[in-house]
């Protein structure tokens, strides 16, 4: 074997690693160099592909990094279409308009990092509609990232910027994932959603709330990720043995009928894990049995 074919080997092998473990990293959403997708809402029936479960207790460990003590939201709706949804973009403003403060919300609120605990507190300063034509499918963080630095021209710190476009998942695995970056040198936490309607495998099967099926799906995967953007905003701070963040834990369990937030707008929300829920064995139970999951219950 003549030199050159041999480093052509090894550049194959060390190329077809390192993809493999950027796939791991996005699995667990931990340590990849890019931007790494955590809190990977699954469509059903899909679920991570590698990656430890908890071997002994199935609480969220501290990994020593910030969780959210306040956060600014402003969303982004990318697409060519999202000119004709003015009602679907409403009904999202009032999740966000609603959320802050709510005892959802404050299902988050036991976790903490040296300057207290998490808050509640959500404030909405509405959104950003992009018009240019996309393709993103979810499977490039800085893509996203790139088009919340483009449309957000003075990012805060504590900013979180849910991106929702409108390309259907299509053969995706997942419903929606949340991320950190930076722009401009700002720290900020984003995530990526895709457009729902009709699609089974991200459905929560709502009947209650009076929502369409396209927007009550959006409203669930929206709770998850902004629940986990809480308490692992930076992707180092509250996550279990296997990289599961506290919506992951609680993935399509259902505990009320529904939540009611702040504004009174009603949404069918699956709960988020406590660690004290699961050690008072009260909570309800998650897909895998485990009591522990709350989701602020039927308050009106």
């Amino acid at each position: 074997m003549n030199p050159l074919s041999l480093k052509l080997i090894v550049a194959a092998l060390f190329a077809t690693s390192s993809l493999a473990l950027c796939a791991q990293d996005a699995q667990t959403g931990h340590g990849a160099p890019e931007p790494p997708m955590a809190g990977i809402h699954w469509a059903k029936g899909f679920g991570p592909k590698k990656g430890a479960r908890p071997t002994s207790s199935p609480n969220l460990i501290y990994h020593g990094g910030p969780v959210q003590h306040g956060v600014a939201v402003q969303s982004i709706f990318w697409g060519s279409t999202w000119g004709s949804e003015g009602a679907k973009i409403a009904d999202l403003d009032t999740f966000y308009k609603g959320v802050g403060g709510s005892s959802y919300a404050g299902t988050n609120t036991e976790y903490t990092d040296a300057k207290g605990n998490v808050s509640s507190s959500v404030s909405f300063s509405g959104h950003v509609i992009d018009l240019s034509a996309t393709n993103a499918n979810g499977q490039r963080t800085s893509q996203i990232l790139g088009e919340v630095c483009s449309q957000i021209s003075n990012p805060v710190a504590n900013g979180y910027y849910p991106v929702y476009v409108d390309q259907p998942r299509g053969g995706a695995q997942f419903c929606a994932w949340h991320s950190a970056g930076t722009c401009g040198g700002v720290n900020v936490t984003f995530a990526f959603f895709f457009k729902l309607d009709g699609d089974a495998g991200c459905d929560p099967e709502d009947s209650t709330t009076g929502h369409t099926q396209g927007v009550a799906a959006l409203g669930n995967v929206s709770g998850h990720e902004l629940s986990e953007m809480l308490t692992d905003p930076q992707l180092n701070a509250w996550y279990d043995s296997g990289g599961e963040e506290n919506a992951d834990k609680c993935a399509w369990s259902f505990g009320s009928d529904y939540v009611t937030f702040k504004n009174r707008s009603i949404w069918k929300i699956q709960g988020n894990w406590s660690n004290s829920a699961y050690d008072s064995n009260s909570g309800y139970p998650n897909r895998s049995g485990q009591n522990g999951c709350l989701d602020g219950g039927n308050f009106k």
